[in-house]
């Protein structure tokens, strides 16, 4: 059995106490008025209430982050947008950090119920290791539905749709594009099917884990509960397939409720897939170099250090396609998307596409070095910084425009987080022991070599 190191669980209270510190004090520092708007405005010589890297001039954004070329503001009109957009910013870096391990979690229950479901022979020495890591979905998933939640309580504003006065037709306000959504964006379905998402996902993981768990103790050749998760994964594959997708425009894509594309479900899939899988790596080395998993060796390593690679390249595809063709239509309500990122995050935009996917390439692309230990860890941190501020950019532009920096509220958020998914993954590890022994497999699985 896996005894919690004291290293790990001081590691963990750190990074949860520092980030817990600087998110109350973003939340506290967040202005209150359009009169501390302006002091803060004066303070930075800016117009945006933050310091990332130039000045845009005039706002172009109204309320949510939707461009619109040519919009001219009052000043009053330019400093209520700018005061919503601060007062976002700590809930869209609590929001960000949250999804980004949640989809962590999601990822790797995904790629887990692929072993079951595709009977591989390579991965059931690292079933423990996928099983500890799903450990932290229920708690993502209470965080999540907390949020959102509160977002439809009007708590916070980071979903611009949710705004009453939008699809009142007797408004000034009155948006007929979200109006004409609102079969699909409403509150009541908005939370409905996020409730149907997440029982989904984690009655899935709690039958596979028990599952596992029963074949681990049942007779020599009674493979009964092998087959039921075989098919419970099948069956949740097929489930997941469909409502990542669903979830991707829910909890993703209707920030920005006048863009959209049919590319995206497929993009949030991929970040979560190579995040998920880069994380199964870098836990099952750290658990190597403690002595654990004598049974994993470089082949084991190499093979996921192949499924890093190819999921970077799979997202690389997926961005480009989705990328070039709405840049080269270059219809309006489109490429507004990509024109508001690359007006506006230009070093956080840019620096994704490096770290995604030329650092991946030129890392991993030599067979040799996926059996590094040292080098697959490095890339991974790599890979993860670089999704990061993917989910980053698929969030803040349409929340807080341009009035964005990195200060206390996202490194806060970013340290809680981390340190809550520590905690969790590894407390999991110790509850059973590392090898699920009960699989029919388990014998390929422990030779595997090539």
């Amino acid at each position: 059995m896996y005894t919690l190191p004291n290293k790990v669980k001081l590691f963990a209270i750190i990074f949860m106490v520092v980030g817990a510190i600087g998110m109350v004090t973003g939340f506290m520092s967040a202005p209150s008025s359009t009169e501390e708007v302006k002091e803060m405005m004066a303070s930075h010589g800016d117009g945006h209430g933050g310091d990332h890297g130039g000045d845009h001039g005039e706002a172009k954004a109204t309320h949510g982050g939707d461009h619109e070329e040519g919009t001219h503001m009052s000043e009053e009109e330019h400093l209520e947008h700018v005061l919503h957009q601060l007062q976002n910013r700590p809930w869209s870096a609590l929001y960000i950090a949250s999804f980004f391990f949640f989809m962590i979690a999601l990822g790797t229950l995904a790629f887990y119920a692929i072993q079951h479901a595709a009977q591989a022979g390579w991965s059931p020495v690292l079933f423990r290791v996928m099983e500890g890591i799903t450990a932290y979905l229920p708690i993502a998933s209470i965080i999540i539905l907390v949020l959102l939640v509160l977002s439809v309580m009007h708590v916070n504003h980071i979903f611009h749709w949710m705004e009453p006065e939008l699809v009142n037709p007797e408004s000034d306000k009155f948006d007929k594009l979200i109006a004409g959504k609102q079969g699909w964006l409403n509150t009541t379905g908005f939370l409905a099917r996020a409730v149907i998402y997440l029982i989904g996902f984690n009655l899935y993981r709690y039958f596979s884990r028990k599952w596992t768990l029963k074949q681990d103790s049942a007779e020599p050749g009674d493979t009964r509960w092998f087959k039921r998760n075989f098919k419970l994964s099948a069956g949740f594959l097929v489930f997941f397939i469909y409502v990542e997708s669903m979830m991707s425009w829910d909890w993703i894509m209707s920030f920005d409720p006048h863009w959209f594309s049919t590319l995206f479900g497929w993009y949030v899939f991929a970040g979560m897939m190579v995040s998920a899988i880069t994380v199964i790596a870098m836990v099952t080395i750290f658990l190597k170099s403690q002595g654990h998993l004598e049974f994993v060796n470089d082949s084991h390593i190499h093979d996921l250090a192949k499924f890093m690679f190819g999921f970077s390249i799979f997202w690389t595809y997926l961005w480009f396609s989705q990328f070039m063709l709405i840049w080269y239509a270059n219809i309006p309500e489109e490429v507004t998307y990509f024109v508001t990122r690359i007006e506006d995050y230009k070093l956080p935009f840019f620096g994704m596409l490096a770290m995604n996917f030329i650092f991946p390439v030129l890392l991993l692309m030599n067979s040799d070095y996926k059996r590094v230990n040292w080098f697959v860890i490095l890339t991974g941190i790599v890979i993860l910084a670089g999704h990061y501020i993917d989910v980053f950019n698929m969030v803040m532009p349409a929340t807080v425009g341009a009035s964005w920096y990195i200060g206390l509220p996202e490194l806060g958020a970013l340290c809680f987080f981390f340190g809550l998914f520590v905690w969790v993954v590894f407390s999991a590890l110790t509850k059973a022991p590392l090898l699920a022994k009960g699989s029919p497999f388990m014998k390929e699985s422990k030779h595997f070599h090539y």
